[in-house]
């Protein structure tokens, strides 16, 4: 049951974040602060783990090539301090909650029980989760579904690159079977290795992170658990 309802609300969970990643407001502001494209990113992301060396980041961002996250992560560095970085990255998760989300939907509600699974999770093999939930929440309703939202998305990245691994599974193959039109942003270059035969392994990792997220959502009642898979599905339809 909880297998099912992880699975169900794995979509919103990875979707919804990632707007205000691909937005190019995003990156306008970070080329505003003096950032190089995706050295906002990298930094904003990473930043919430403080200062440390760049092989740290790579290992918290499984599926990037660490030859790119090195040389972005050190050249932002001297832009910004990673945990002010962090902070005007949220900044921008924020702005685009006001801008593109429907105020029909209840925020409200949905922070709080999103805010019960963050606090209850387990932060353990979770730097990034662990690293955005001690970062200043904001107080507008959307904007603190979306903060909290992107700490379970941060937590359950975190689970799914346990389970890649775990599996035996290079990270390049996974992000080539499930994202493979993102495997140049990520820093990889053409040649890339064929992946069929890892198919069915990754299929086992995916099952195995929505397990591990299941075990998460106990923490509310079956009652609420539907409530916050309707207000997600919800949400994810109220992008404006």
């Amino acid at each position: 049951m909880l297998d099912e309802l992880a699975r169900r609300l794995a979509q919103p969970i990875r979707d919804l974040p990632s707007n205000f990643m691909l937005d190019s407001a995003t990156y306008e502001h970070g080329n505003g602060l003096g950032f190089d494209g995706l050295d906002f990113y990298v930094c904003g992301r990473g930043g919430v783990l403080g200062g440390v060396d760049a092989s740290v980041v790579s290992a918290a961002l499984v599926f990037f090539n660490p030859a790119m996250i090195r040389e972005r992560w050190d050249r932002g560095a001297r832009t910004m301090g990673p945990r002010e970085a962090a902070s005007e990255f949220a900044g921008c998760l924020h702005r685009w909650s006001t801008e593109h989300l429907d105020e029909e939907v209840d925020f409200g509600r949905l922070a709080a029980l999103l805010g019960r699974v963050v606090q209850a999770a387990n932060p353990a093999g979770a730097p990034l989760f662990a690293g955005w939930r001690t970062l200043t929440e904001p107080v507008a309703p959307a904007e603190l579904a979306m903060h909290r939202l992107n700490a379970l998305r941060e937590l359950r990245g975190a689970l799914h690159s346990c389970a890649v691994l775990a599996a035996g599974l290079d990270p390049l193959v996974a992000l080539l079977i499930r994202t493979p039109f993102m495997a140049g942003v990520f820093g990889w270059e053409e040649p890339y290795p064929d992946v069929e035969l890892a198919k069915e392994a990754w299929a086992a990792a995916e099952a195995a992170t929505d397990r591990a997220f299941g075990r998460l959502l106990k923490v509310l009642e079956k009652g609420e658990q539907e409530e916050l898979a309707t207000l997600l599905e919800q949400a994810h339809s109220a992008v404006r």
